[in-house]
């Protein structure tokens, strides 16, 4: 995680260097707002939790009414499970939080050139095992504790659809992102757990909505 970290601030690096070089009409932003999670998932009870994005991108003209735009962005996500309490055997959420960092490549449609575009393309998402609050607790529906499903897949692929609309200079953006990859296939490697959960294969994929408020420099 840390090289594709390293790989994004370089790569990011190497964009604003571009832009104060050459002033080719790219801008610069520093974003950052609010997300909300969920997984998409057959096996569990999930509830969208409240969360939190931001970091650097770089918009440049593509070709006639298109522009590109490439970001990276901090992420910190959450989503919560119908589990039982350890000690009080009552029914309770559990949350679980994720961060790690996402790569964006955009293609972005210029519906009013500078003002009003429409983004699309894939994300890049590197994130570490899940951290959880009650690791005791058992996932309702099965005999897993929350804590045995941490170990998520780190490398993820999202499809990104967002709206951005503002000023030259202030934008606001909201967005979509839905996760193409099983996040929770890298549990189905182990055969105790899958048996912990029903006997059947862990599946889940990302459903990822924000709204950020965008600067340019």
């Amino acid at each position: 995680m840390k090289k594709i970290l390293a790989l994004g601030l370089l790569l990011v690096g190497v964009q604003l260097h571009a832009q104060y070089q050459y002033r080719d009409g790219n801008r610069i932003g520093i974003s950052a707002g609010i997300t909300q999670m969920t997984l998409l998932s057959s096996n569990f009870k999930v509830k969208p939790e409240m969360g939190f994005a931001g970091g650097l991108s770089v918009r440049g003209n593509f070709y006639n009414d298109f522009s590109m735009t490439y970001g990276m962005q901090f992420i910190n996500n959450s989503f919560s499970l119908e589990s039982t309490n350890a000690t009080s055997f009552k029914k309770e959420d559990v949350k679980y939080t994720v961060s790690g960092v996402q790569i964006r490549l955009l293609l972005s449609y210029n519906i009013v050139e500078d003002y009003f575009a429409v983004d699309f393309g894939p994300v890049l998402q590197v994130n570490g095992k899940l951290k959880v609050d009650k690791g005791d607790n058992t996932i309702s529906g099965t005999l897993l504790k929350a804590e045995d499903i941490v170990d998520v897949t780190t490398v993820n692929g999202n499809l990104y659809f967002g709206i951005t609309t503002g000023s030259k200079t202030v934008k606001a953006i909201i967005f979509y992102q839905y996760g193409v990859n099983n996040f929770m296939n890298k549990l189905n490697k182990d055969d105790e757990l899958k048996t912990l959960n029903n006997g059947d294969q862990f599946k889940g994929n990302i459903g990822l909505i924000g709204g950020q408020l965008l600067v340019s420099l």
